[in-house]
């Protein structure tokens, strides 16, 4: 036997995207003045016609694109770190380490002497000024800088970690110091000393910097005044405050973790093929000791990737944010290449010894390589997409079905994702799960609230791994971009008895370097902010895992109205909730009359909340002047 109550005039709302979270149902609100029109909100809130979200129902999806990882959520200050960007011709292009000095008192090349196999390129300065007369140095002496990802952003007080390696054939006295863009703001320094016998062989230098002031575009530099030949090699600078302790940008991090994402795939789609199948991702070359990993040129979107955010530190960023890794792995494809299935096989075997990487034992032959970093314990990968969306290929469909095969062997409980749409899963090719991307204009994506209505309810279920709206009215992230998204989402929940998992993309941008627009997060060195899109998803944090109920809108001549309902236990106060989300992607103002029935047991009767993500105008974007824009408000 179910009640029923009604909101009176519970909204007008306009262009918006409205969140009433309820102990009860009395709430009264008006979000836009002004004429309206009058509708219907029917929620059967009963427990009998629930039915269950998948709890890993809203994610993210991170791919090297934007500088998102380098010069991004990857807290290492030093750009092109290992010098090998250029290339392994000798000398080679070292941008964007410049020179102090001119070619009468230093020659900076690069030789091919570093002590790392697989990185051999080293830096080489023969300083030929000194601290005599006849022959002296400028006042400061003459060197090397790197400003980083577009200026280095260092905060008093805080502690930054140097690691470097050294060689020399003199006695050596050189200055290390962290510094304004022009050099002339010293905020910390650090002096190497030592004979002609102290660095005779590569010798690796660590120490630790504390700033003095606060400069977002500072450098890192390396200055002498005494002669002699030094060579440098992988040089890193790392604040040793990152999130939590290994190694991210802790507030870009701490804005996926206000996400609450269920999973994190990774490393990309384009990113994982590469233009060529020589730069694509190679996870076995992106783990072990950071000074040993080659790094790739990520031709895919243009710029060097020293690989320290390598696969061991996606597998760590998953753990700590509470998500289940999804790993895209390369099937054998790139954008412009090919394997042929007859000689897959030691790609097939390569993706099996990476999920024993991730999953296996500490003495397993893999697994203790992930020990040996400092992580004993397995991490849990539980999916495995195969491919980027290959399966027009002519080899893909051969080739997936022996990773599939592979993989499903040594580890049957694995998830495998099809690159294939759903027509194409059958018994002879078999997926756990299918990739779906829409990337559209807004009112295309707003119409696609009914996308997956008509799916069969059989399995295997979608997991829409990328989504975005795009074109004229996305610009950088504006509000109708992000309502479109957002009933597009709720559209997802309606059907999450045949969509399992959801994420969009892509996730960050550097504004320095936007290869890709609009994105959910948007930073420099050290500013960042949310696009609409991203306060939009906060919304639909607390839907993986809760109970769906049926909603029903009535009102004339408007299709532009979409609503769910859910009912959560909050983690505060362990509390259940009532949650009602409705998107108004129209130009008209709404007054909706929700009425509940079959509302649950313990949820109060009294007290209520409105949320509300809307602004004056639809095109509207936030930006590092205004961040909050676009933003929520709440009564």
């Amino acid at each position: 036997m179910g009640v029923q109550r009604q909101i009176a005039r519970a909204a007008s709302l306009l262009h918006a995207l409205a969140v009433v979270c309820a102990l009860c149902w009395a709430l009264s609100a008006r979000f836009v003045q002004g004429q309206s029109q009058t509708g219907q909100l029917t929620v059967d809130a009963s427990l009998q016609n629930a039915r269950k979200i998948p709890d890993k129902m809203f994610g993210i999806f991170f791919e090297e694109i934007n500088h998102a990882g380098a010069g991004g959520l990857w807290a290492e200050l030093v750009s092109n770190r290992g010098f090998e960007a250029g290339g392994p011709n000798t000398p080679s292009n070292i941008d964007p380490w410049l020179i102090i000095g001119d070619e009468s008192s230093i020659i900076v090349g690069t030789d091919r002497t570093s002590c790392f196999a697989h990185n051999p390129i080293a830096l080489r300065m023969e300083v030929l000024c000194d601290s005599k007369r006849t022959n002296a140095c400028p006042s400061g002496g003459v060197g090397v800088y790197n400003p980083g990802y577009w200026g280095m952003n260092i905060e008093k007080g805080k502690v930054y970690k140097v690691s470097m390696h050294i060689r020399s054939s003199d006695a050596v006295s050189l200055t290390v110091s962290l510094t304004s863009s022009d050099g002339r703001q010293k905020l910390a320094a650090h002096t190497i000393t030592g004979s002609k016998k102290s660095f005779a062989k590569w010798t690796k230098i660590e120490f630790s910097l504390k700033s003095r002031q606060n400069n977002t575009n500072s450098r890192l530099q390396f200055t002498t005044s005494k002669s002699g030949v030094i060579w440098l090699d992988q040089v890193s600078v790392m604040p040793l405050d990152t999130y939590m302790g290994h190694g991210f940008r802790k507030d870009l991090s701490l804005m996926l973790a206000n996400l609450k994402p269920q999973f994190l795939k990774f490393p990309g789609g384009n990113y994982a093929m590469g233009n060529h199948l020589r730069n694509a991702f190679r996870w076995s070359e992106t783990v072990g000791p950071w000074e040993e990993r080659p790094g790739h040129f990520n031709d895919a979107w243009g710029y060097w990737t020293d690989d320290g955010l390598g696969f061991f530190e996606f597998l760590q960023l998953a753990e700590d944010l509470g998500a289940s890794p999804v790993w895209v792995v390369n099937d054998g494809a790139s954008l412009n290449e090919e394997v042929s299935t007859a000689t897959i096989a030691s790609l097939v075997k390569d993706v099996v010894d990476g999920i024993e990487f991730a999953r296996g034992g500490p003495k397993t032959p893999w697994g203790s390589v992930r020990a040996a970093m400092g992580h004993p314990e397995p991490f849990k990968l539980d999916y495995v997409s195969i491919g980027n969306q290959e399966c027009w290929m002519l080899y893909y469909r051969g080739n997936y079905q022996k990773f599939y095969s592979a993989i499903k062997a040594a580890y049957p409980e694995v998830n495998i994702i099809s690159s294939c749409d759903r027509s194409t899963i059958s018994p002879s090719n078999p997926a756990d799960l299918y990739d779906v991307r829409v990337y559209t204009s807004s009112s295309n994506m707003f119409s696609r609230t009914s996308m997956f209505d008509n799916t069969p309810r059989s399995a295997p279920k979608a997991i829409v791994s990328e989504y975005a709206v795009t074109g004229n009215d996305a610009g950088k992230g504006t509000l109708v971009a992000a309502l479109a998204e957002a009933a597009f989402l709720i559209g997802l929940e309606r059907n999450s008895d045949v969509v399992e998992m959801a994420s969009c993309a892509p996730l960050f941008v550097n504004d320095n370097d936007r290869r890709w627009s609009p994105d959910a997060i948007v930073f420099n060195s050290w500013q960042h902010y949310g696009c609409p899109n991203y306060w939009m998803l906060h919304f639909f944090k607390d839907s993986s895992g809760a109970a769906l109920h049926p909603t029903t809108i009535q009102i004339s001549d408007y299709d532009q109205l979409v609503a769910s309902a859910i009912t959560l236990q909050n983690a505060t106060d362990r509390s259940p909730y009532l949650r009602i989300k409705v998107v108004n992607f129209g130009n008209r103002a709404v007054d909706l009359n929700i009425s509940v029935v079959g509302l649950a047991n313990g949820i109060k009767m009294s007290g209520s909340k409105q949320t509300v993500l809307t602004s004056s105008n639809p095109l509207d974007e936030n930006s590092f002047e205004q961040p909050e824009k676009v933003g929520r408000f709440t009564e």
